[in-house]
């Protein structure tokens, strides 16, 4: 039997051969900004009374914070804050309240609004990120549903509840008074500038857009609203409710963009980088011996083409509804309990051409899923999808990048394919297996061999 020092020893030596190695794996496979392991990873929120996330929002790569709630009276809720990116989360305030949005306009200055229309709107403010918070005064009854934030003093809050206090609400004294702006039932408010706005009225019925800073809402005909909706400009904008839209002419006309055919196309919340990159989350596609798996959504173009990720099917992640980037490779996508964070981009983009309203077509579309079991003894079964005939190459390397074993080295027609490895010749340690397509690298994944 081994010493405890002989243990620890051994455990530290293991630690630095371990890392060691992988810096030379990645300098012999060029992976500079893309590990081996796969783009993202998964990320738990604390539990909290089974309290399910209602939003989430992102400051920088490593301040983040989000909010708890379901409409649901007589509980608490909780405002969550992250410093390292989304890798531990704690709580920062307590509320019994509904809590619907989070809004930061820095690190320091944020808003949460919700309540509960028995009780009235909820509306509180911190400055010095999280560590205290102030209610906000609202002189007036109804729950706040959603919020927007032009600056410490302007911000707007929606009540969906009609008649004698739903509407549309503005202040621009930081909540010392209030002007209602409009009395129908309000259920989303996004502001471009102090001028230019849009609200979804009436259940998503409605489209209205402002260019008075709120004061006068003209309907857009035969459009409806939105669940999420971001404009680059006056004129370029993006709206979301279950498909995907786009204006370019400062929302009076919009035309519906094709995403990716999945188990469920669906679009649900999104996060614009810029004018051309997007992110979104809402679909989701069904793969056998997993489940369904929520996938993300990626545009370089703007829309024109759109592309989607699928993290890992290891992630029992059925759907995602929220989505935050701060920039092209750094982002977060939850659902209610748990999410993935990438700080690369992600994984490869699966690519769908063919733009049209009718029909998709699609084209050189290749994914590698994580193997299963893993960690796994002697054997894993690792999964692939190609819908274009190519020379296929599935190889397995160790720590240090020498090849192991070639699993796939042949040309293969269009499908799904699955074939498993057995590990009983190789020691227990960390495996990568790489897919190549006409003698180009794909993906790369990491599994553990452990006898």
């Amino acid at each position: 039997m081994k010493t405890l020092l002989e243990i620890l020893n051994l455990k530290r030596l293991s630690g630095i051969l371990f890392y060691t190695s992988i810096i030379s794996f990645i300098i012999a496979f060029n992976f500079s900004d893309n590990p081996p392991a796969g783009g993202w990873q998964q990320q738990f929120l604390p539990f909290m009374n089974n309290r399910p996330l209602s939003d989430i929002t992102f400051v920088d790569s490593l301040t983040g914070f989000g909010i708890t709630g379901d409409h649901t009276a007589n509980v608490t809720n909780y405002v969550i804050k992250t410093t390292n990116g989304g890798d531990n989360w704690f709580v920062v305030d307590s509320i019994y309240q509904d809590l619907t949005k989070v809004n930061f306009i820095n690190t320091n200055t944020g808003f949460v609004c919700g309540g509960l229309n028995q009780i009235g709107g909820y509306l509180t403010k911190t400055t010095d990120s999280g560590l205290n918070w102030n209610v906000l005064s609202t002189p007036f009854g109804g729950s706040f549903q959603d919020m927007f934030v032009l600056s410490e003093d302007t911000l707007w809050v929606t009540s969906p509840v009609g008649g004698g206090f739903g509407g549309l609400y503005r202040t621009i004294n930081g909540g010392v008074s209030w002007i209602r702006q409009d009395d129908r039932v309000v259920n989303k408010i996004y502001m471009l500038n102090g001028l230019i706005g849009f609200i979804s009225l009436s259940d998503v019925s409605y489209l209205a857009k402002t260019t008075n800073g709120g004061f006068n809402w003209t309907i857009i005909p035969n459009e409806i609203g939105y669940f999420d909706i971001f404009f680059s400009d006056s004129l370029t904008g993006w709206k979301a409710f279950a498909n995907m839209r786009k204006t370019t002419d400062g929302g009076l006309t919009w035309q519906e963009q094709t995403l990716p055919v999945t188990s469920t196309v669906s679009m649900k919340k999104f996060s614009n980088v810029n004018s051309d990159t997007i992110w979104g989350v809402g679909g989701y596609k069904f793969y056998s011996g997993h489940g369904t798996r929520g996938i993300i959504y990626k545009t370089t173009n703007g829309g024109a083409v759109w592309g989607y990720q699928l993290p890992d099917t290891s992630f029992n992640i059925p759907q995602f509804y929220y989505s935050d980037f701060i920039n092209a490779k750094i982002g977060w996508s939850y659902n209610i309990y748990t999410g993935v964070h990438t700080v690369n981009g992600g994984d490869t983009v699966t690519i769908y051409s063919g733009i049209s309203n009718n029909s998709v077509n699609i084209s050189d579309v290749f994914s590698l899923y994580q193997n299963y079991p893993n960690p796994f003894n002697p054997v894993t079964t690792i999964e692939y999808e190609i819908s274009s005939k190519g020379f296929i190459n599935l190889s397995v390397y160790n720590i240090q990048g020498k090849k192991q074993t070639e699993l796939v080295n042949k040309i293969q027609n269009t499908g799904n394919y699955k074939v498993n490895l057995n590990g009983s010749d190789l020691p227990t340690g960390v495996y990568f297996y790489t897919m190549f397509v006409n003698g180009n690298r794909i993906q790369t994944k990491k599994m553990m061999l452990v006898k």
